[in-house]
């Protein structure tokens, strides 16, 4: 048994009714021969039955999920440990929340539809408010990149169902003119921690799939659009081009059209669920990427994140020099200071991940190189 543990103290009378309950609940799945504890944590040294791990696991995470804790399962030092603490009250925000969020988005991914109408036809920029684009602007852009977004975050919204994990309805994020998106994407709030590798790649990878699989029939669509009514620019004024990712390349090849024609509306909300779904794969911190690769690797997963993490600041800032495009450069310190490179373990680290989760991983791979854009945006 490890000698290192420190810190731990005798219950007092309000905490041993507690403690009896759980040791009930961790020795009917889990018998161990030793407990510490202190007012925060338990922690049980076991024995594990290796075939029975997961289901075993997953019947007590469920069970004291009812009675407010969390079970955790490592192995440290050649010791199966199993950490119990208390789960933290927390405020939920309401369903209405979610519901002005879409709303709000909606009328932010019109008007950034009608700008790009009132750009298409040379209009005057107050015309973005007219019946006409703000139509065009709902049924072209605004539907189908909601569409993209909202099938991604409801993938992983019905995934967590599936491993029983506690998740928000998505949360829209608007974003008002003169931002050409309408909209910085979408999120989904994950309410306790992931249960196991399984889930953690389930749930991570889910996202993307669903969402690649939206985006490609909005992609189909806006090139037919652009080939059966090709726009051609009303100025030879200057403007940012579209690079497309490998995916859109090899679509595009299917629909001939004439060079140097305006990207249909359609197909830019295509173009964009492509770059944001490269951009959620990418394999660092608690992206979509960075729950798929926690899962395949464990802890040495923070080795690939610190190589991609570096690769990105070095080609920000070549691609920042050579093109004047700071995207990535932005992007990295959103990540650095918002989100985090750091990926937390799943309450059970220790069961492994079967060859459907690594063909899964394997997709999500594929999905990122199909729509990933080296530099997205040139001027």
């Amino acid at each position: 048994m490890s000698q290192d543990w420190t810190g731990y103290t005798q219950a007092n009378d309000d905490q041993r009714s507690d403690i009896e309950l759980l040791k009930s609940e961790v020795g009917q799945r889990f018998p161990f021969y030793d407990m510490k504890y202190d007012r925060n944590m338990l922690a049980f040294f076991c024995r594990i039955d290796e075939e029975r791990l997961e289901e075993n696991f997953d019947s007590l995470r469920l069970s004291l999920s009812e009675k407010g804790y969390i079970p955790m399962l490592r192995y440290t030092k050649g010791e199966h440990i199993l950490y119990i603490i208390r789960k933290q009250k927390r405020k939920f925000k309401p369903v209405w929340v979610n519901v002005a969020l879409l709303i709000a988005t909606i009328i932010t991914t019109t008007l950034a539809g009608s700008i790009q109408w009132v750009g298409i036809s040379n209009g005057d920029i107050l015309e973005i408010i007219s019946a006409n684009y703000l139509w065009n602007g709902l049924l072209y852009f605004s539907i189908p990149l909601l569409l993209i977004l909202g099938i991604h975050e409801m993938g992983h919204y019905f995934a967590s169902k599936k491993h029983k994990v506690d998740s928000s309805l998505p949360y829209f994020i608007p974003l008002p003119p003169p931002f050409i998106l309408g909209t910085f994407g979408a999120l989904i709030a994950t309410r306790e921690p992931i249960p196991d590798r399984k889930a953690l790649i389930d749930i991570g990878a889910a996202g993307p799939i669903c969402g690649f699989l939206v985006a490609i029939p909005v992609s189909i669509l806006g090139f037919y659009f652009m080939q059966q009514n090709p726009i051609y620019p009303v100025t030879d004024a200057g403007g940012f081009v579209l690079i497309y990712p490998l995916f859109l390349q090899w679509l595009g090849s299917l629909f001939p059209m004439p060079q140097n024609i305006v990207i249909h509306p359609t197909a830019f909300a295509g173009w964009v669920g492509l770059f944001i779904t490269a951009l959620n794969l990418l394999p660092i911190g608690q992206l979509d990427g960075g729950h798929v690769i926690r899962a395949l690797f464990k802890e040495n997963s923070k080795y690939i994140t610190w190589i991609v993490m570096i690769s990105l600041i070095a080609w920000g800032f070549y691609v920042s020099a050579t093109t004047n495009y700071a995207g990535w450069l932005v992007f990295i310190m959103f990540i650095m200071f918002m989100i985090g490179t750091r990926h937390p373990a799943p309450l059970n680290e220790i069961s492994p991940i079967d060859n459907k989760r690594k063909i899964i991983g394997i997709v999500a791979l594929i999905i990122f190189i199909l729509c990933f854009a080296p530099i997205p945006i040139s001027s």
